[in-house]
C-alpha cells in the first residue's frame, strides 16, 4: 500500500451557516420555535434570509466542521459534498478552501440551491435554527474522486447524509473505494433520529467489517445497541468495531480499540456558551491523534481539548489556535 497523501477525506452535508442577532419579538413575528431546529423548504429559507439583519456566513455541516478542526491542527484534508452554482455555493467553496481543505466537487448547475442553516441568536444565547438541506442531498456517486479517497489514510462519513438516497449510494461507493485501497473508514452516527431510520444499515456495515472507527454519543450508543446501560452498550458494540469512541458530554469520553480501553474526563471550561459542534470537534481531535499513531488515551484527550474550545464560544468552528492548545499532547 502506498503512503497516504491525505490524512482525512470526508463526505458530508455542504451547508452555509448564516447567523444573525435577533430579539424575542422577531422570533415570535416569524413564527419560530425559540431555541429549536426546524427543517424548511427553499421558499421559507428565502423568507427567513430576507428577514435577517446583518449576518455572519460561514461554511458548515458536521463533517466539514470536523475537517476545519483537523486542518487547524495541521492535518491534510479533503472534502466531498454537493453545493449549487449560486451565492451560497461560492461562499462554501471559498470558505472551506481558505481553511486549507481541498474541495473539488463540481457545483450543480440547477435547483435546488445550496444548503443553508439560518440561525437567529437572541441576547440570552439561544440559537433558533432553520435548516434547508437543498443541494447537499443530491451528491451523486459520479462526483466522487476515487483517487483522492484511495490516497487518504481515513475516509470519514457523516451519518446525517445517509438519509437521502443519492448520497447514501455515493458513500457506499466511497467505502468500497477506501476498502479496495486498504484505507480505514470512520463513521459518525450523527443523531438518534438517523439511527431510528437507518440503524439496520449501520448494524450491517458493522457486522460486515466495513467500519474501522465509529463515533457516537451515549444516546446514539443506546439507540444503536438497544442497551440503556452505557457499559452494556460499550461491551456489545466494542467487540464488533476495531475502534469505538463514545462521548458523554460533561462525563468525558470513552474508547475501546482491539481490547484496549481508555477514558478521559471533560476538559474544564470557564463557561459553556454553545455546545453546537462539540462532537464534530471531538472527532477532529481524536482523528488527528489517530492518523499520527498516538496512544488511545492521547487521542481522546485531543478530542476533549478541541470540544472544550468550541463550546466556549458561539459557532461550530474553532476560533483559538488548536495546535497551541494541544501542543502538550502532540509534542
Amino acid at each position: 500500500m502506498t503512503a497516504a497523501s491525505i490524512d482525512v477525506i470526508a463526505i458530508g452535508n455542504a451547508i452555509v451557516d448564516v447567523m444573525a442577532p435577533a430579539d424575542d419579538a422577531q422570533i415570535e413575528s416569524l413564527g419560530l420555535a425559540k431555541g429549536g431546529m426546524s427543517l424548511v423548504d427553499a421558499r421559507r429559507a428565502g423568507e427567513l434570509y430576507a428577514a435577517m439583519g446583518p449576518a455572519r456566513e460561514i461554511s458548515g455541516g458536521s463533517a466539514a466542521n470536523t475537517l476545519a478542526g483537523l486542518a487547524a491542527l495541521g492535518a491534510r484534508c479533503a472534502f466531498i459534498g454537493q453545493v449549487a452554482d449560486d451565492q451560497f455555493g461560492r461562499v462554501f467553496a471559498h470558505d472551506i478552501r481558505a481553511g486549507g481543505i481541498a474541495f473539488d466537487t463540481p457545483a450543480r448547475p440547477a435547483e435546488p440551491p445550496t444548503a443553508q442553516c439560518l440561525i437567529f441568536v437572541t441576547p440570552d444565547g439561544q440559537r433558533t435554527m432553520n435548516t434547508f438541506l437543498g443541494a447537499s442531498q443530491f451528491l451523486p456517486a459520479e462526483a466522487l474522486d476515487e483517487t483522492a479517497i484511495a490516497s487518504a489514510s481515513v475516509l470519514y462519513l457523516e451519518g446525517y447524509l445517509w438519509d437521502p438516497e443519492e448520497p447514501r449510494r455515493a458513500m457506499r461507493k466511497a467505502i468500497a473505494a477506501a476498502r479496495a485501497a486498504g484505507r480505514q473508514v470512520a463513521f459518525t452516527l450523527s443523531d438518534s433520529f438517523v439511527i431510528a431510520r437507518h440503524g439496520d444499515d449501520f448494524r450491517k456495515l458493522i457486522e460486515d467489517g466495513e467500519i474501522d472507527i465509529l463515533f457516537a454519543n451515549e444516546h446514539e450508543l443506546a439507540a444503536l445497541t438497544g442497551f440503556d446501560d452505557f457499559h452494556e452498550g460499550i461491551a456489545a458494540l466494542g467487540a464488533k468495531v476495531p475502534t469505538l469512541v463514545v462521548t458523554r458530554s460533561e462525563k468525558g469520553a470513552h474508547a475501546v480499540a482491539r481490547g484496549e480501553e481508555a477514558h478521559v474526563p471533560a476538559e474544564p471550561v470557564d463557561r459553556v456558551v454553545d455546545t453546537t459542534g462539540a462532537g464534530d470537534q471531538f472527532a477532529a481531535g481524536f482523528l488527528f491523534g489517530h492518523v499520527r499513531n498516538l496512544p488511545l488515551a492521547d487521542c481522546l484527550r485531543l478530542g476533549a481539548i478541541c470540544a472544550a474550545e468550541v463550546i466556549s464560544h458561539y459557532g461550530a468552528r474553532p476560533e483559538a489556535d488548536l495546535a497551541t492548545l494541544t501542543a502538550s499532547v502532540t509534542a
